[in-house]
C-alpha cells in the first residue's frame, strides 16, 4: 500500500503538519514531501529537513499529490476543500488534521465526490504549544489517530487502506468513527479540559491581580491543570466556532458537577466523587 503514495503534500507546516514531515522521514517512508506555508515557515522547515520542497500558494503544492494533508486551522480547512477539489488530482486522497469533524466532513461531502476522495483526520497528538519549532518526529507514536470517512465504503477504497497504513508505520493507532461522535467526544475529552485549565489560568491571573496570590506558592498540581493554558487562542477560536453546542453541553454538564461538590464539601457524598474519579483514571491506564 505505502508504494503507492510516492508524492505527499503537507499544507501548514506547524506543530501536526511538521510532525508529519518529519515522522515520514525519520520512519524511512521513500516519499517526496512537498510543503505549504508562509515563505518564512517554508524556509525553516527546508532548512530542518522537514519537506523536500515546497510552494507558498498551496494549489501549487497539491497539484500531483498522491496525498494532501491539510493541518491549518479549522476555519481555513473548510475555505481550502472547494478550492483542492479542482486543483487536487483526481486520483489524490485529501485528509485533514482538524479538531472538529462534522463540519468538514459535512462541507467535504457537498463538495468532493470521489475523484479526489476526502477522508476526515484527526491525531489525538497535540501539545499546549503549537508551530513548526515544537514539531516532533515522535508526535503520533502510540497515539490514536480518528478517522472519519465520508461513506462506510470507503474504508475498502484502496488510498484510504493506504493512508491507514502509513498512519501505523508512523506509530499511531487509527480509530475509526462517525464524525458526529468524534466532535462530541471531543468536547468532553479535549475542549473542555483546555477551557477548564484557560479559564482557571484567567481566574487566577485576575484574582492575583486584585488580592495577592503569591504565585510562589503554586505546585504541581496548579501547574500540572493549567498546562494547556499554555495553548494560542487562534487555533482554539475555530474549534470553539464548530462544536459550539457540545462545548456548551460539556460546560453545562460541568458546571452541574461542580455546583453539586460544592454543596457536597462538608458531607461524605463527596467521597463518591472521589472514587469514581480514581476508577476513570484506572480505567486510562489500562487503555495505554
Amino acid at each position: 500500500m505505502e508504494t503507492q503514495l510516492r508524492r505527499i503534500t503537507i499544507i501548514g507546516l506547524g506543530l501536526i503538519g511538521g510532525s508529519w514531515g518529519l515522522a515520514l522521514k525519520e520512519r524511512g517512508v521513500k516519499v517526496r514531501r512537498v510543503g505549504s506555508d508562509r515563505p518564512e515557515v517554508l524556509e525553516r522547515a527546508l532548512a530542518v529537513g522537514v519537506v523536500d520542497e515546497g510552494s507558498a500558494d498551496p494549489l501549487a503544492a497539491a497539484r500531483d499529490a498522491d496525498l494532501i494533508i491539510l493541518a491549518t486551522p479549522v476555519g481555513a480547512i473548510l475555505d481550502l476543500l472547494p478550492q483542492l477539489k479542482v486543483a487536487a488530482s483526481p486520483r489524490a486522497l485529501v485528509t485533514d488534521v482538524g479538531s472538529t469533524k462534522r463540519l468538514i466532513c459535512q462541507r467535504a461531502r457537498e463538495i468532493f465526490g470521489d475523484e479526489p476522495l476526502f477522508l476526515g483526520g484527526h491525531p489525538l497528538a497535540g501539545k499546549e504549544r503549537s508551530g513548526l519549532e515544537n514539531a516532533s518526529a515522535a508526535l503520533f507514536e502510540d497515539a490514536r489517530y480518528v478517522l472519519t470517512p465520508l461513506l462506510p465504503n470507503h474504508l475498502g477504497d484502496e488510498r484510504v487502506q493506504a493512508f491507514s497504513a502509513l498512519v501505523e508505520k508512523l506509530g499511531a493507532k487509527p480509530f475509526v468513527t462517525e464524525a458526529s461522535t468524534h466532535d462530541r467526544a471531543m468536547a468532553f475529552l479535549s475542549h473542555l479540559p483546555q477551557l477548564v485549565s484557560t479559564g482557571l489560568a484567567g481566574m487566577i491571573a485576575e484574582q492575583g491581580a486584585e488580592d495577592f496570590l503569591p504565585l510562589e506558592l503554586a505546585a504541581s498540581g496548579f501547574r500540572d491543570v493549567t498546562r494547556l493554558a499554555e495553548s494560542p487562542y487562534n487555533l482554539w477560536r475555530d474549534i470553539c466556532l464548530t462544536n459550539i453546542e457540545n462545548i456548551q453541553s460539556a460546560l453545562e454538564s460541568l458546571i452541574e458537577k461542580l455546583e453539586a461538590m460544592k454543596l457536597h464539601l462538608s458531607g461524605r457524598e463527596l467521597e463518591r466523587d472521589f472514587r469514581q474519579a480514581l476508577k476513570l483514571r484506572e480505567k486510562l491506564r489500562e487503555l495505554k
